[in-house]
């Protein structure tokens, strides 16, 4: 089987490809990616010989390209986004680009090579915010209420895949997921921030009062739901993937991270002026997929957190050229 993967040196990309060849090495990788500031290429290193991956540098906004890529293509599973919050407030046109015409260009060339099932992965903050203290989760049939322009921007390219399987018959399945963590994470976000901070002697961040709820997915977690999705989920079909159970507030998180590290919290934090629309609580139900497919999270928060910690303590050329 030919698969394209787009997106497939970013952080959660590059992870999927490493996970799908151990389990299917046969079959036929064509990494599309467009290689900007989060993507690295040495994210594959290891099967960068292996004689089923294919690596295309492009750009989903390519049409030409993407049709031409799309040739002969058993699947597509579309990872490439602009995916950072903060950086989609101050410059929201490119997230326009990339993730809504960008996924245009790959439906139009799916439909038109005829490929049976293309994957769409998007975010849980499509469905907006809930409230803190409540005990609500995202559910399948939860409205949609983007609040960013980057949430606003994956709810518009999860609109256009089902349009295109409503009107043009186009094979798909969606997942939303929740916030990631693992290995190759561009250390912009969170926890590979927190990390790394550490690790440089310099204190963590915490947005307003720190007491924003996430609910964390170990990305290794996250590829395994991805591949149950892909051999055995139903066309047509949404998958939510998250990965706790119960609510963590991101101070609490970095508190975690800090013991887990041997660093003392009170003077390892620092609280900064919140980030504008800061949706206050996002929770996950993803009791769907578990019943479906009998997928559930093989590790705990801390158990990934340590796995986290361990990648960036023994790869830290790789993590410190991005923080330059």
């Amino acid at each position: 089987m030919k698969l394209l993967v787009t997106g497939g040196c970013g952080f959660i990309g590059s992870n999927f490809i490493l996970h799908w060849l151990s389990r299917h090495s046969d079959d036929e990788i064509y990494n599309l990616d467009a290689l900007t500031y989060a993507g690295d290429i040495h994210n594959l290193d290891e099967i960068k010989d292996h004689p089923h991956y294919h690596f295309i540098h492009g750009d989903i906004r390519d049409r030409d390209l993407v049709d031409k890529t799309m040739v002969g293509m058993d699947m597509v599973v579309h990872f490439a986004a602009e995916s950072h919050v903060d950086r989609s407030i101050a410059s929201p046109q490119i997230f326009l680009a990339t993730n809504v015409l960008g996924t245009q260009n790959l439906l139009d060339a799916a439909l038109t090579h005829k490929v049976p099932r293309f994957h769409h992965i998007s975010t849980d903050e499509v469905f907006g915010s809930l409230e803190l203290g409540s005990s609500a989760k995202f559910q399948l049939h939860t409205p949609y209420d983007p609040r960013s322009p980057y949430s606003a921007s994956k709810a518009a390219s999860d609109h256009l895949v089902r349009a295109y399987g409503e009107t043009y018959g186009l094979p798909y399945t969606i997942s939303n997921c929740s916030n990631n963590y693992g290995r190759f994470q561009f250390p912009e976000k969170l926890i590979g921030l927190a990390i790394t901070n550490l690790l440089e002697g310099k204190k963590i961040p915490v947005y307003g009062d720190g007491l924003n709820v996430r609910d964390w997915l170990f990305v290794e977690d996250h590829c395994r739901a991805i591949a149950d999705i892909l051999e055995r989920g139903e066309l047509g079909q949404t998958y939510l993937i998250g990965g706790l159970k119960d609510d963590i507030s991101n101070l609490d998180l970095v508190r975690q991270i800090c013991q887990l590290m041997d660093k003392d919290p009170n003077s390892s934090i620092e609280f900064v002026t919140d980030r504008l629309g800061h949706d206050r609580r996002y929770a996950v139900d993803w009791s769907f997929i578990h019943d479906q497919l009998g997928w559930e999270p093989s590790v705990t928060l801390a158990e990934g957190l340590q796995k986290t910690i361990d990648f960036y303590v023994n790869n830290e050329s790789w993590w410190r050229s991005k923080k330059t």
